[in-house]
């Protein structure tokens, strides 16, 4: 985040680098999150910034999320962030356009083991690891496998990573997002045998998941 001159604050939209500790100590300091917060104030301090909106009005803590570029055709602060490793890509239902850009800035970083891909906290999971997919609930995760099955309930689309669904991953997709996935031609029941890179927060219900609320999150990596 960054606070303009005005007082308002400014969310980085579509992406998630590493938290600093929570106030009275709750949670400890994600890796590399000192290094993450000086990335953003040597490109953003004291500087003229525009943001690309995806709303104009703030939040109830007084927040707008949105691109940040540097005044004057300047560098694209989400862009720059995510080229040196210093964040992931988090994409919502109100995917950005230029979301493949960021994904590809990622991957660039990723794959040279930059910033945070030097760390074994934010390693790329294996679906095929229940144990270390466990030990994982609660974060921001990005995790490639082979979808072994698919499935339909009540609406919902459930992609197994897993034959044990009470200990292999789960993604689901709920009814509106399917109408996302539909509208980007992308049928997820279809990607049965084919290997994936999901992202989005590890949660545990009947073992563990991610909701997929966008196809931004998913990336078809292709055949087995």
């Amino acid at each position: 985040m960054l606070t303009l001159d005005s007082g308002i604050v400014v969310q980085l939209a579509n992406l998630e680098a590493p938290q600093p500790a929570a106030r009275g100590g709750r949670l400890a300091a994600e890796p590399l999150a000192g290094e993450a917060a000086a990335a953003l104030s040597r490109l953003v301090l004291g500087k003229s910034v525009e943001i690309g909106l995806d709303a104009e009005e703030t939040d109830r803590y007084g927040r707008m999320e949105g691109q940040v570029f540097l005044a004057d055709g300047g560098a694209w602060v989400q862009q720059e962030l995510l080229a040196a490793g210093m964040a992931r890509v988090e994409p919502s239902p109100a995917d950005h356009l230029c979301l493949d850009q960021m994904l590809a800035a990622e991957a660039v970083a990723r794959s040279s083991g930059l910033g945070i891909w030097a760390d074994p906290y934010y390693s790329v999971r294996k679906a095929d690891d229940p144990d270390a997919i466990g030990d994982r609930i609660g974060h921001y995760e990005v995790i490639e496998g082979e979808v072994v099955s698919t499935g339909e309930s009540r609406g919902r689309i459930y992609l197994d990573f897993g034959p044990v669904w009470k200990t292999d991953l789960t993604a689901t997709i709920d009814g509106k997002a399917r109408q996302r996935f539909a509208a980007a031609g992308l049928d997820p029941l279809a990607l049965r045998g084919q290997r994936v890179r999901i992202r989005g927060w590890l949660e545990s219900r009947d073992g563990p998941f991610i909701e997929l609320a966008t196809p931004g999150q998913i990336e078809v990596l292709g055949s087995k």
